[in-house]
């Protein structure tokens, strides 16, 4: 319990001083490394068949898992970093973190094995979960109550904008300079970070700071995330059936059914099941899990359809797709503002039902003859603003009815649940698109299934509540 006190009397401390220094300072300078993180999930994909060239002796299943590495480990290690941050202290366990993302980012651009980058890209996703939910724990500690709303939305709205320009970006620099300078490109962003958080951030209170590591309990969910993650991810390369896929799945539901009676019985688990006991948090997180599938299915569906249907190349393919995550950053920005007034839920619901037409429209309207300005435009303007609208809201939803000590742990949980909806993704996407055989009828049920996801999540969002209560 002190370390709950001391916790929340951190917090407090930093409240009071967000209501008389600008907390912009702490927001661009967390949101740099998140947005690292946020690109770094999916600048790999473009950079993938640059991958199996220069490691042209390895099978593409075994690649892959320069893809799959850093998502199960992202995935597995979120909740346990969340629990992390909000006992160790948020500015600690950023910097921690952003250290070992520059350091993996270094080991995996001068990597010239394949086992060997596989490996760093696994210390990267580590780094990458200690830093994503102690920076959105940061904004929130920066910024008075009153304001959390905006800032909430403008920083996810800073990992949505990431995630969808990796690819583009990727393109133009595999392109131009290598695969490497998709690693390399993090290392100066990083060390602004690390050198801002030491004037910008205050640091974190040390006085009576007591915490506990429920040790079996990070184990538990790490082998359970993993377990679940590692059979999703399979489903790539084995039948569905396959001895593999169930084992992995078997393992991650043992684990995470050992964790929910172990953490029943301590005082002090790693996932405060509690959490799960308000209404609005366990439906957040419920529809940020279908979401994440229909939004990794429509971004690299894009992807596809560009390259495989339009002959583009993959530079003018990113370009071609980036009207819509434009939208993102103003979209939020202005989402935010309305949630501080009116609540989370309109957001999500329209957002989700925005992405939904979207994927209605490019599943009826684009032809094999390339029309993009009248055929495929309105269709990402459409998908641009319901994710501007609705992803960043996810996390500010997620956290809206939280404590402010377990802005962190809960935080992580809605973002682990993202990452793990993103592989799902990814697994559904190649099964639809039917491997290198990836025509318009294929797409066109790429679009439909991202497009009834998206209306599911919709639904999902029907008992949000985070209407602000009249004063």
């Amino acid at each position: 319990m002190s370390g709950t006190k001391s916790t929340s009397a951190s917090l407090a401390g930093a409240e009071a001083v967000s209501e008389s220094a600008s907390p912009w300072p702490v927001f661009f300078t967390v949101c740099v490394a998140a947005f690292l993180v946020s690109i770094d999930a999916t600048v790999l994909y473009a950079a993938f068949p640059a991958l199996r060239k220069s490691f042209s002796s390895v099978s593409s299943a075994d690649l892959s898992w320069v893809l799959n590495a850093y998502t199960v480990v992202y995935a597995a290690l979120l909740v346990p970093a969340g629990r992390l941050a909000d006992s160790l202290g948020r500015r600690r366990t950023f910097v921690a973190g952003t250290a070992m993302f520059l350091a993996a980012s270094i080991a995996c651009g001068i990597s010239d094995n394949v086992n060997l980058l596989i490996v760093a890209r696994a210390f990267q996703a580590v780094g990458a979960a200690l830093l994503t939910p102690a920076s959105l724990a940061l904004v929130l500690a920066a910024f008075p109550a009153s304001r959390r709303s905006v800032a909430v939305s403008m920083w996810g709205a800073v990992g949505a904008l990431a995630a969808a320009i990796g690819p583009g970006l990727g393109s133009v620099l595999v392109d131009t300079l290598g695969w490497r300078w998709a690693f390399f490109m993090n290392v100066p962003a990083a060390l602004w970070a690390l050198y801002r958080t030491r004037t910008r951030i205050p640091p974190d209170h040390k006085a009576g700071i007591h915490f506990r590591i429920d040790v079996v309990g990070v184990v538990l969910l790490i082998v359970g995330m993993g377990g679940l993650t590692a059979a999703v991810v399979a489903i790539e390369g084995h039948t569905i059936f396959s001895p593999r896929i169930g084992l992995s799945a078997a393992i991650g539901i043992a684990s995470l059914v050992a964790f929910v009676a172990w953490a029943k019985r301590h005082p002090d688990p790693a996932l405060d099941l509690s959490l799960f006991s308000n209404g609005t948090y366990t439906a957040v997180n419920f529809a940020t899990l279908t979401f994440g599938v229909a939004f990794t299915m429509m971004f690299f569906g894009f992807f596809f359809f560009m390259t495989g249907i339009w002959k583009y190349s993959l530079p003018l393919a990113g370009l071609a797709i980036t009207p819509g995550p434009l939208l993102v950053i103003p979209v939020a920005m202005l989402s935010g503002r309305f949630a501080a007034r009116a609540g989370h839920r309109p957001l999500l619901v329209l957002g989700s039902l925005l992405l939904a037409a979207g994927g209605v429209w490019q599943a009826y309207v684009p032809g094999l003859e390339p029309r993009y300005l009248l055929h495929w435009l309105p269709g990402q303007l459409m998908t641009g603003v319901g994710i501007g609208m609705a992803l960043p809201s996810f996390s500010g939803a997620a956290v809206a009815s939280l404590g402010s000590n377990r802005f962190g742990v809960g935080s992580a949980v809605n973002q682990a649940l993202r990452q793990f909806g993103s592989v799902i993704g990814v697994a559904l996407t190649v099964v639809i698109a039917g491997g290198t055989n990836f025509d318009l009828a294929a797409f066109h049920s790429l679009t439909l299934t991202y497009a009834a996801l998206a209306a599911l999540t919709a639904v999902l969002c029907l008992p949000v509540n985070t209407r602000p209560k009249a004063p």
